[in-house]
C-alpha cells in the first residue's frame, strides 16, 4: 500500500523562492518612492470620492516585457503628467501578469525571459526594480492583481489596482482586494455582465479571512477590515458599454445596490473592438459626456506604448521590435501625447 501515490500525480517540481521580506530588503523603498506611492494612493482616493475634480487616467503598455522600454516610457509619461496635472491625474499602467483564455505568455513575473523558463524569482526582482524606478521619478503606478500571492512582493508600490474581467467574480480575489491599501477597480465580465463587478464592490467593502502567505513567506490566515475604496471598470463585452445610455443604466444599478456610482471606462478591449486606434473614439465620447455634466465617470484606461501596434512573441526574442507590445495592440507615444493634451483642453473648456 505504501507504493500507491494519491497526491501530486501531475506535479513535476516544487521550487522555493525568495520571501517577500527578503525581496523588499534587496529592493527597499526610498523616502521619495514612499512619498510617490502614498501621494498617488491619496490622490486617487480623493478623485474617487469627488474631493478632487481631476480625471484619473491609467495609461501605459498592455503588458511590460522590456524593462528598458518601460523606463523610457515612464520618463516621457512623467513629463506629460506634469503638463496636464491641473485637469488630469496620470498613473502609469505597469502590468506584469496576464490572464490567458487558453495558454500563452503569462507576463514578466511568470516568464521574464520570454522563453517558457518561468524564472519567477527573477521576474519578481525585475518587477520590483522597475516599480522602484517609476516611483523614484515621482510617477504613481497601476497594476492588476492576478495572482493572489505576488501582491505580498510588490503591492506596496502600486497606487491603484485592477481586478480583471476573468477574476472579478473570484472569491479569492475579492478576499485579497478587501485588504489592499489602494483603490481597487473591478472590471465587468468578458461577456459584458456588470452584476459581477457590482457584487465585487459590495463584497470587498466587508471584512474577510483567507489563507495566504505573510511577509516571512509562511502560510497564514489573513484577516482584513474591508476596503471602502472601489469602483467598477467598463471594458465592454459582446458590445461596447461606454455610451451615455449604458452609463445611466449602470448608475441606476449601482444606486439600487446601495453603492455610489463610481465608474472608470477602459477605452481598449471590447470597447475599442480590440483596435488601438479606436481608443480615441471612446475617449472623445467620454469627454463629451463629462462636459455635459456626467459626474460618475471618474477615470479612463488607455493602452499605450512607445510605438503603435503589437507583435507576436516567437522563439527568436532578438527579433522583437523595441517599444511594441507583445500582447494587445497599443497606440504609440505621439498619439498618446496628442490625445491627452486634447482631452485636457476639452475638460478645461
Amino acid at each position: 500500500m505504501t507504493d500507491l501515490r494519491i497526491e501530486n500525480l501531475n506535479i513535476i517540481a516544487e521550487e522555493t523562492i525568495i520571501t517577500p521580506d527578503e525581496l523588499k530588503k534587496q529592493f527597499p523603498l526610498s523616502d521619495v518612492a514612499t512619498k510617490t506611492v502614498l501621494d498617488g494612493q491619496n490622490a486617487v482616493k480623493r478623485i474617487l470620492h469627488k474631493k478632487d475634480k481631476r480625471l484619473l487616467v491609467v495609461v501605459g503598455p498592455c503588458s511590460i516585457h522590456d524593462i528598458d522600454a518601460a523606463k523610457a516610457y515612464a520618463q516621457k509619461l512623467k513629463k506629460l503628467a506634469n503638463e496636464v496635472s491641473d485637469t488630469i491625474y496620470l498613473v502609469m499602467r505597469v502590468y506584469f501578469e496576464k490572464p490567458r483564455t487558453t495558454v500563452g505568455w503569462q507576463g514578466l513575473i511568470n516568464d521574464p525571459y520570454l522563453d517558457d523558463s518561468c524564472k519567477v524569482e527573477d521576474g519578481l526582482k525585475l518587477a520590483r526594480e522597475l516599480l522602484l524606478h517609476v516611483a523614484e521619478l515621482g510617477l504613481p503606478a497601476a497594476g492588476e492583481a492576478l495572482d493572489i500571492v505576488t501582491p505580498q512582493y510588490i503591492q506596496d508600490l502600486f497606487s491603484w489596482t485592477a481586478i480583471g474581467a476573468r477574476t472579478t467574480e473570484s472569491q479569492s480575489h475579492r478576499n485579497m482586494a478587501s485588504g489592499l491599501s489602494s483603490v481597487v477597480g473591478f472590471k465587468n465580465g468578458t461577456k459584458g455582465s456588470i452584476d459581477i463587478a457590482i457584487n465585487a464592490r459590495a463584497s470587498v467593502a466587508a471584512p474577510h479571512n483567507f489563507v495566504s502567505i505573510n511577509p516571512e513567506g509562511k502560510v497564514a490566515v489573513v484577516k482584513t477590515k474591508g476596503n471602502p475604496n472601489s469602483h467598477i471598470i467598463l471594458r465592454g463585452g459582446k458590445e461596447p458599454n461606454y455610451s451615455s445610455k449604458h452609463i445611466a443604466e449602470y448608475e441606476a444599478d449601482l444606486r439600487k445596490s446601495g453603492l455610489e456610482p463610481r465608474i472608470m471606462i477602459d477605452c481598449s478591449h471590447a470597447n475599442s473592438a480590440k483596435k488601438a486606434a479606436n481608443q480615441s473614439l471612446v475617449l472623445d465620447d467620454l469627454a463629451q459626456q463629462i462636459s455635459e455634466g456626467n459626474e460618475s465617470i471618474m477615470g479612463v484606461m488607455i493602452e499605450s506604448n512607445l510605438e503603435f501596434g503589437c507583435q507576436k512573441l516567437t522563439s527568436d526574442t532578438s527579433s522583437l521590435k523595441y517599444g511594441v507590445s507583445i500582447t494587445d495592440e497599443c497606440i504609440g507615444w505621439d498619439e498618446t501625447e496628442k490625445l491627452l493634451r486634447e482631452l485636457r483642453e476639452k475638460l478645461k473648456a
